[in-house]
């Protein structure tokens, strides 16, 4: 197998997939990214067993075949070059790879492809075409709300639930939820709801591509579809809860405030709260925010004022901080709206300026106020 290829390029792609491939497995081979070559295409794939990913690139080849690459040692010899045309030799006979530059020779010894796991063929039930701005702004704004509890396996995930031309996507891990639903989507209508895993997502925003992508879906897998890459993934076969459940419909208190004032805010009082509880507490008046934090076990304390926008009765109430920060990082609007019903009851949060065809709702749980 010999192929040449600019370094750049092959780390690229490389990059893009080499997040599936497990730091340590009870199957060795799996450390490895499969090349194939055929003709002047080379693909490489990397696997975890539960989630594949693919990508082909152009190369100058000259004599076809495959072989099971160290990923790491692979990643890290490409990581250290500079900008150089590489020769990729490997003897598919002994195992044994060379990469040769114009300053130097690498050696290093792979596994036969013939051991390395077949990635399953995937046939879809049906299929959606999206823009790759709108899957990275749907991942980007759910994603970081996903729980890392392996014992509620279904939370791990993002939930897409599909009605006629809607698409709702919902990330939640009990102490917020994100939901947001877009509108005039075109599509197959797939069959059911699933459940994508958080690993799969953050997979797919790393190789996104502009242009027109593809979602496939079947029973018990989802496939990505991009121009040079593909990643296929198991979904999660559990109940998602009933996260409606949980949004309250009475939450009649607002508050209006700028976002980038306010976040700047939490992130400086925070560093006054408890280093256990991360609590800040919001002190409601008419269109004045008082936000406070204190620090009993060492006697710190901050305070700060913000103007707002609201006319409901004096509230207080208190949050985690470190949900705060993560929501508001995820909204796009320069305002952003409240919604409150008491100290004790969920907290609705939404941007002020409504993005065309999405509907963006995030939710987080209060905390119980230090007297």
């Amino acid at each position: 197998m010999k192929f040449t290829v600019e370094s750049s390029e092959l780390q690229k792609a490389l990059m893009k997939i080499s997040g599936v491939v497990p730091s340590k497995s009870t199957l060795p081979i799996l450390e490895n990214i499969l090349f194939s070559l055929t003709a002047n295409t080379l693909k490489l794939v990397a696997t975890d067993l539960e989630i594949s990913m693919s990508a082909t690139l152009d190369v100058k080849g000259s004599e076809d075949g495959s072989i099971a690459v160290p990923s790491k040692r692979v990643m890290d010899t490409l990581r250290a070059l500079p900008e150089t045309q590489l020769q990729f030799h490997a003897d598919t006979a002994t195992n044994k790879i060379r990469m040769i530059t114009d300053t130097g020779e690498y050696n290093l010894v792979g596994e036969i492809s013939q051991d390395y796991p077949a990635v399953p063929e995937f046939k879809g039930e049906s299929e959606i075409v999206f823009e790759g701005s709108l899957i990275g702004s749907m991942i980007s704004k759910t994603i970081f709300s996903v729980s890392t509890d392996e014992l509620r396996p279904s939370m791990t995930g993002l939930l897409l639930q599909f009605k006629n031309s809607e698409m709702s996507a919902v990330a939640t891990d009990g102490h917020r939820l994100v939901r947001v639903i877009y509108s005039n989507i075109k599509q197959a209508k797939p069959h059911k709801d699933i459940i994508v895993p958080a690993k799969a997502l953050l997979l797919v925003l790393k190789a996104l591509e502009s242009g027109s992508n593809t979602l496939s879906v079947n029973t018990t897998h989802i496939k990505f579809s991009f121009k040079n890459f593909t990643l296929t993934s198991r979904l999660i076969e559990e109940s998602y809860p009933n996260y409606e459940s949980v949004i309250p419909l009475d939450n009649e208190k607002k508050l209006s405030v700028d976002r980038n004032l306010l976040l700047a805010s939490v992130r400086r009082v925070s560093l006054y709260s408890s280093n256990t509880t991360h609590q800040v507490r919001f002190s409601m008046k008419k269109n004045e925010l008082k936000i406070t934090a204190e620090d009993i076990d060492f006697g710190g304390e901050a305070r700060e004022r913000i103007a707002c926008t609201y006319t409901a009765d004096d509230l207080e109430i208190g949050f985690n901080a470190t949900y705060l920060v993560d929501i508001l990082s995820h909204i796009d609007s320069n305002e952003v709206v409240f919604s409150f019903s008491s100290s004790v009851k969920a907290a609705i949060i939404t941007p002020a300026a409504v993005t065309e065809n999405e509907d963006v709702l995030m939710l987080v749980m209060p905390m119980r106020l230090n007297v």
